[in-house]
């Protein structure tokens, strides 16, 4: 839908098929509600976000919302009545897949048409909208040094030095791993951050006895000594040689200002906008994210694919119940089968630790109107837009094809953008309707309110309303445009709100066993 029908309405039917109802407006009980052409008398009342019965459902009856089914009646549901987690169950049974039955046909943008943005051009043809010093811990036991030395050189920045800033890329990991899945990830994880297209050099510090070597990312015995892999500068520290703590941080100092110097050279050149890789993400989700956010961020998507390039969907945990719609748009039916493997690996994890697809949504989620992960799911890939599934992608696996993917991401946000981000991802979006503030320390983070209420409550975090579509202000293609266009000025160097902020969260996916 590109604009709402009946946005005027306290109650918006969002499909023909949908016999349930959004409340837009708060709705009291006994009041007589107009909804495309019907009067529906209210029994309970209802807040903004919350649904209603728009007819008669009998016990064990489909319930549906966006045209799609997201559970079934527990027991009998009068018209008017509130229809939330007290009176729905998820059904999970009878899926009925297809696979490349109807993939979409791109209609792509001539280069004219899709324009450029400034971005460093790295030697291996990616481009970057960031030019960062990263000093990335190899593991836990490293990563007070490695956020010393950042804190070290915070005064680094666009106006003093012509470089981006230093981050540290602390994290919790690297150590206590068992070899196999768990270690090989993050070592895909660290590696995308090393040679991210934001990331300009490399300072590695590691203690020196952990799982997580450094010599897997510096391949040198003589730490400390320069060297280029893939045309990036990558040195190395390892406090067990270096003299400790203090030592640790003076050399690291010493060594990130030869980096400065070095990334100094690199300078924004126009380039085309196939080039930028968009990472999409939504947290803290009401049931106006599905409505307004995330179908604007979808249009976004398409007009990135339609540049040649890429957008990203992930949280694999918030595609369950919508998964047979990225089937049906899968590029042939490989693709499309990779989708359903994905679902399969991560509800035999889900049963490993005793969870089900029903921990999720979260309780917020649930305040925000949302029932149950079927509906979440079908809200949130709105975000990957319209154009054909082209690929699937491993957690932090690179991203090597163009269009609209898929990764295995969890739906905890902070992983998520990790997996999105080592993958290599340059710009993230993110849509909220109970609010975050969530940052990455490489890529800027683009956020997204799906309601007027918390893009005012929280406007120090908040990019775009997206809110305007449900107050009838807006349009889904309007504020797609918007987000579409604030992108290219981000990729080529407007601060998110995330960034001005300082908000810088890593957290690779830990998914085995501490030995």
């Amino acid at each position: 839908m590109n604009q709402l029908q009946d946005a005027a309405s306290s109650v918006l039917q969002l499909n023909p098929k949908d016999n349930v109802g959004v409340a837009r407006l708060p709705v009291a009980a006994g009041v007589e509600i107009p909804v495309n052409g019907q009067q529906i008398k209210a029994s309970d009342t209802i807040v903004p976000g919350q649904k209603l019965a728009l007819k008669p459902i009998a016990a064990g009856e489909t319930i549906s919302k966006y045209g799609e089914i997201i559970g079934k009646a527990a027991r009998d549901i009068a018209a008017g009545e509130w229809v939330h987690t007290h009176n729905v169950q998820s059904d999970f049974s009878g899926k009925n897949y297809e696979f490349a039955t109807r993939t979409p046909v791109t209609e792509y943008f001539s280069a004219e048409e899709a324009g450029t943005f400034q971005g460093y051009l790295r030697e291996n043809g990616d481009v970057g909208t960031r030019n960062y010093i990263a000093v990335i811990a190899t593991s836990n036991c490293s990563s007070h040094v490695a956020t010393e030395i950042a804190y070290a050189l915070r005064d680094v920045g666009p106006d003093t030095h012509g470089v981006d800033g230093v981050v540290a890329i602390p994290h919790q990991e690297g150590c206590g791993h068992s070899q196999g899945e768990d270690t090989w990830q993050l070592e895909r994880t660290i590696a995308g951050m090393i040679f991210h297209p934001n990331v300009g050099a490399v300072l590695m510090v590691s203690l020196g006895c952990e799982v997580n070597q450094i010599s897997k990312y510096v391949e040198t015995a003589q730490l400390g000594q320069r060297h280029f892999r893939k045309g990036k500068m990558i040195v190395g520290l390892e406090m067990q040689s270096s003299g400790g703590t203090r030592q640790t941080v003076a050399r690291g100092v010493e060594q990130v200002h030869e980096l400065i110097k070095h990334c100094q050279q690199m300078k924004r050149t126009a380039q085309p906008m196939s080039k930028l890789l968009l990472g999409t993400n939504c947290g803290g989700s009401d049931a106006f994210s599905g409505i307004s956010a995330n179908p604007a961020l979808g249009y976004a998507s398409d007009l990135i694919v339609r540049c040649g390039g890429t957008s990203v969907l992930a949280e694999i945990p918030e595609c369950m119940g919508a998964e047979h719609l990225l089937t049906r748009r899968a590029v042939d039916e490989a693709t499309g089968r990779k989708v359903i493997e994905v679902i399969d690996w991560y509800q035999q994890y889900l049963r490993r630790f005793g969870g089900n697809w029903d921990d999720n949504p979260s309780p917020g989620n649930k305040a925000g109107g949302i029932t149950n992960v079927c509906e979440k799911s079908l809200g949130a890939v709105a975000k990957g837009g319209t154009t054909a599934l082209t690929g699937v992608f491993a957690y932090a696996e690179r991203i090597n094809k163009q269009g609209f993917v898929l990764m295995n991401t969890p739906g905890y946000d902070p992983v998520s953008l990790t997996g999105i981000s080592a993958g290599g991802a340059n710009l993230i979006c993110f849509t909220t309707g109970r609010g975050s503030g969530i940052g990455f320390p490489v890529v800027p983070v683009v956020k997204i309110a799906s309601n007027s209420r918390i893009a005012r409550a929280m406007e120090d975090n908040i990019d775009v309303n997206a809110g305007v579509i449900v107050d009838g202000t807006g349009t889904i293609p309007g504020v797609g445009q918007q987000i579409f266009e604030l992108l290219r000025r981000v990729a080529s160097g407007e601060r998110t709100k995330s960034e001005i902020l300082g908000h810088k969260e890593f957290v690779p996916w830990r998914i085995g066993p501490v030995m």
